[in-house]
C-alpha cells in the first residue's frame, strides 16, 4: 500500500498506472498529491470516522484537525516509526470555536497501526490497532464520546480501477466505551471513489452494534455518512462529511457536519 512515489519502484508503478484504464491493482501502488483523487500520494486512514488499512509511510508524519458541531476542534499528530507501524495522539474539545466555556476531552487518544499484509492482486492490505479517540464530543453522563472510539480494530482495503479508482474498505472493532452498558463487538464498511484527479467522493456505514442498546444513544439502525475530499497540493487534504444520514442518533436535530485538514510530510 505504498503510494509515495519517491523510489524507483514506485516510479515505474506509477507509469503503469497511468497506462492503465481497467482490472484490479494493489491498494499500495496509487500515487497521489493529496489522500484524495486519482492522482493522490498518501493512503487514506479512514473512510469518515473508521479506520482504513492506510498507514503512514515510515519517516513521514501527519498534522490532522476536525472541525466539528458545538465549536468542536481535535488535533492529531501521526508519525510513521517503522516500516509498516505508525503511532499517533490526539486532543480536543467542543465549544473551542464560538461563545461559551470550553470544554475538553477527558483524555488524550491514542492510535497506533500495525500492517502485517500488504495488498496484491488477490488479497486485501490488512491493519490491526487500536484507537482511543471518539467524535464529535464527549459525554460525561455516558462515559463515551457521541462517536465511540474503534477501540481494537481489523481494517482491510482493496483497490480497484474502475474510471479512476474504486476502493472498498471494511472492519471490525471492540470500543471501551461502555458506560452505557452496550459491549458488543462492532463491524463497518465503506466505500471511496476518485472524481478526476483531485476529488473523492467516500461513504461508510456502520452498523453501531455496540450502540444500540436501551440506555445507549443509538436507535438501531447504524450510521451512514459520505464525505467529499479534495488535494490541495503535495500533502494537503480537505475533506466536508455529513454523518448520521438515518438519524440514529437519540436527541439529534439533524446530520452533523464536519470540516477535516490533512497535512502528510516526510521527517
Amino acid at each position: 500500500m505504498k503510494r509515495i512515489c519517491n523510489t524507483p519502484t514506485g516510479r515505474r508503478t506509477c507509469a503503469l498506472l497511468l497506462l492503465a484504464f481497467s482490472g484490479s491493482i494493489p491498494f499500495a501502488t496509487l500515487c497521489a498529491q493529496g489522500s484524495a483523487g486519482s492522482s493522490g500520494k498518501l493512503e487514506p486512514r479512514t473512510i469518515i470516522l473508521k479506520p482504513t488499512a492506510g498507514i503512514l509511510a515510515k519517516g513521514s508524519f501527519a498534522f490532522d484537525v476536525d472541525l466539528y458541531q458545538q465549536g468542536g476542534v481535535l488535533i492529531g499528530l501521526s508519525a510513521g516509526i517503522f516500516e509498516r507501524f505508525s503511532f499517533g495522539v490526539s486532543y480536543g474539545g467542543t465549544k473551542l470555536l464560538g461563545s461559551g466555556t470550553p470544554v475538553m476531552n477527558p483524555l488524550p487518544g491514542v492510535n497506533i497501526r500495525l500492517r502485517p499484509v500488504e495488498e496484491s492482486e488477490s488479497w486485501p492490505a490488512i491493519v490491526i490497532g487500536f484507537d482511543s479517540q471518539g467524535k464529535n464530543g464527549f459525554l460525561d453522563s455516558l462515559d463515551r464520546y457521541l462517536v465511540k472510539s474503534p477501540g481494537l480494530f481489523a481494517a482491510v482495503s482493496k483497490n480497484y480501477l474502475l474510471a479512476g479508482f474504486f476502493s472498498i474498505h471494511g472492519g471490525i472493532n471492540y470500543s471501551f466505551e461502555r458506560g452505557d452498558g452496550d459491549r458488543d463487538v462492532n463491524f463497518y464498511v465503506g466505500a471511496e471513489k476518485t472524481l478526476g484527479p483531485f476529488l473523492s467522493l467516500a461513504g461508510e456505514y456502520d452498523l453501531a452494534l455496540n450502540d444500540n442498546s436501551q440506555s445507549a444513544i443509538g436507535r438501531g439502525r447504524g450510521y451512514l455518512s459520505i464525505a467529499l475530499r479534495a488535494s490541495l497540493g503535495s500533502g494537503v487534504t480537505i475533506g466536508l462529511s455529513v454523518q448520521d444520514l438515518l438519524q440514529n442518533q437519540r436527541g439529534s436535530d439533524g446530520p452533523p457536519r464536519s470540516a477535516t485538514l490533512e497535512f502528510v510530510a516526510g521527517f
